[in-house]
C-alpha cells in the first residue's frame, strides 16, 4: 500500500504541474520527511507477540516476545542500521528531527522496570499494561487518554501499544526490505530462546538470561541529547552515523552467519547487496555533485558576474561581493579536482564521497547562501526559500 501511494501520489502531481519530492531532505534547515514502519509479528491463532494481552499465558508471550527482539536488536544491531542507510537518510538521522543513527529498543520505563525485576530473578508476569490519562491543567477540558506507554518520539525503534515503530526509515524507502530485517531479527532472538529451552533451560530462566546479556539495548531516554551517543558508545551500541559505515557491515561476518541460519541470503548474496548499496550511495551523491557543478557554473557565477559588474562605478559599494562571488568559483574548482580523483573501488569511492565530497559541497553551499543574500533582487537564478515556502501568500 505505501508503494502504491508513493506511485500515486507522484502521477497525480504531475497531472497538477506539481513534482513531488520524495527525498528525505530536499531543503537545508526545513524538517524532511522519514516513515514509521509499523511492525509486529503473530501467532497463526491471532496472538500478538507485542500486545500485552489479559490473560497469563499472552502476558507471558508479550514479555517473551520483547525479550526476543531485544535480543535480535542487540546482537545484530548493525544490520538493522543498514536497512535504513541510503543517501538521503543521512541527512536526517541523528538531526533532531529523526532518530539517531544509534538504534536502541524503547520498550517504555515501566516495563524497562519489568525487565529488571525479571532480570533479578521474578516472574515473567507482572507487568501491568494500564493505559494513563493527561491532565490539561485546565478545568475546561476532559484528560486526554493516553497510551500503555509513553511513544517516545527520540526512539528509533519504540513500543506503541500493540506493535514496535521501526521510525528510522526513510521517506524514498520501500519499507519491505526494513520489515525483512525486522523479521530476521526477530526469528534471530527465537532461535536463541529455542536454543534456551531445549538446551534444558526454564522458560522463565531463559528470559531472563536473554534480557540480562541485552539489557544494554533498551534506552528510555532522550535520544535526542548529546549524552545519548557517548553513553551508547560505553554500552557498545555501534553509532553507524553514515550509509558507508553502515552498508561496510552488511556483509560481515558475523551478518552473513545470521542471514545464512535463517536461510534469508546467501553469504554471496550479502556480498552483492552491500555491493548494489555502495553503488546506489555512489551513483546518488555522483549525481548530486554533477547537479552543483551545473547550477553554479550556468546559474551562480553568471549572476554574481552580473551583480559585480553594478558596482564599477562604485567599487566601494559592493562590499563583501568581491570576495564571496570569487570564492565560490575557487571552491568549486577544488570540488572538480576532488571528484576527479573519486577511487573506483566501489566501498572506498563511497568512503571518499562522503568523507572528502560532500564537506566540499557543504563548504560552497554556505557560500552560495552568503551570495544569495548579497545579489541583487531578481538576479538568483534559483527560487529562494521565501518564494518556495510563501509563494500562496502573494
Amino acid at each position: 500500500n505505501n508503494v502504491l501511494f508513493m506511485e500515486v501520489l507522484e502521477r497525480e502531481a504531475e497531472k497538477l504541474g506539481l513534482h513531488a519530492l520524495l527525498h528525505e531532505k530536499p531543503f537545508a534547515g526545513i524538517n524532511g520527511s522519514g516513515k514509521h514502519n509499523n511492525w509486529s509479528v503473530g501467532t497463526d491463532t491471532g496472538m500478538n507477540f507485542f500486545y500485552p494481552g489479559k490473560t497469563d499465558p499472552a502476558r507471558e508471550l508479550f514479555t517473551t516476545g520483547i525479550a526476543c527482539l531485544a535480543y535480535g536488536l542487540c546482537q545484530h544491531n548493525e544490520v538493522v542500521r543498514c536497512a535504513v542507510a541510503h543517501a538521503g537518510n543521512d541527512h536526517r538521522l541523528g538531526a533532531q528531527e529523526a532518530p539517531p543513527a544509534i538504534i536502541s529498543l524503547y520498550p517504555g520505563t515501566g516495563f524497562e522496570a519489568h525487565v529488571d525485576r525479571i532480570i533479578a530473578g521474578g516472574p515473567l508476569l507482572g507487568y501491568k499494561a494500564e493505559k494513563g490519562a493527561a491532565d490539561p491543567k485546565a478545568a475546561a477540558a476532559m484528560p486526554a487518554v493516553c497510551g500503555v506507554e509513553d511513544r517516545n518520539r527520540t526512539a528509533p525503534f519504540p513500543f506503541c501499544g500493540n506493535r514496535f515503530e521501526f521510525r528510522a526509515v526513510g521517506s524514498s524507502q520501500n519499507c519491505s526490505f526494513p520489515i525483512a530485517i525486522c523479521n530476521t531479527i526477530m526469528a534471530s532472538g527465537m532461535a536463541a530462546l529455542s536454543d534456551l529451552i531445549e538446551g534444558g533451560m526454564s522458560h522463565r530462566d531463559a528470559v531472563a538470561k536473554l534480557f540480562k546479556e541485552n539489557r544494554h539495548v533498551i534506552f528510555t531516554g532522550n535520544g535526542y541529547s548529546a549524552e545519548w551517543p557517548v553513553e551508547a558508545k560505553k554500552r557498545g551500541l555501534s553509532n553507524l552515523n553514515t550509509t558507508p559505515l553502515a552498508v561496510a557491515t552488511f556483509n560481515s561476518e558475523k551478518a552473513k552467519k545470521l542471514f545464512a541460519d535463517m536461510g534469508i541470503f546467501s553469504a554471496e548474496e550479502c556480498d552483492a547487496r552491500a555491493e548494489v548499496m555502495f553503488e546506489n550511495y555512489a551513483t546518488t551523491l555522483s549525481v548530486e555533485v554533477e547537479t552543483l557543478i551545473d547550477m553554479i557554473e550556468t546559474g551562480i557565477l553568471p549572476a554574481c558576474a552580473k551583480d559585480m559588474a553594478k558596482y564599477s562605478a562604485m567599487p566601494a559599494l559592493a562590499g563583501e561581493r568581491s570576495a564571496t562571488y570569487t570564492s565560490i568559483k575557487t571552491e568549486t574548482d577544488k570540488l572538480k579536482g576532488l571528484f576527479d580523483k573519486k577511487p573506483h573501488d566501489l566501498k572506498a569511492e563511497a568512503t571518499y564521497l562522503c568523507d572528502t565530497i560532500k564537506p566540499q559541497m557543504v563548504a560552497i553551499r554556505a557560500l552560495v547562501d552568503k551570495a544569495e543574500g548579497l545579489l541583487e533582487a531578481g538576479l538568483y537564478p534559483y527560487p529562494t526559500y521565501e518564494e518556495l515556502i510563501y509563494s500562496h501568500h502573494s
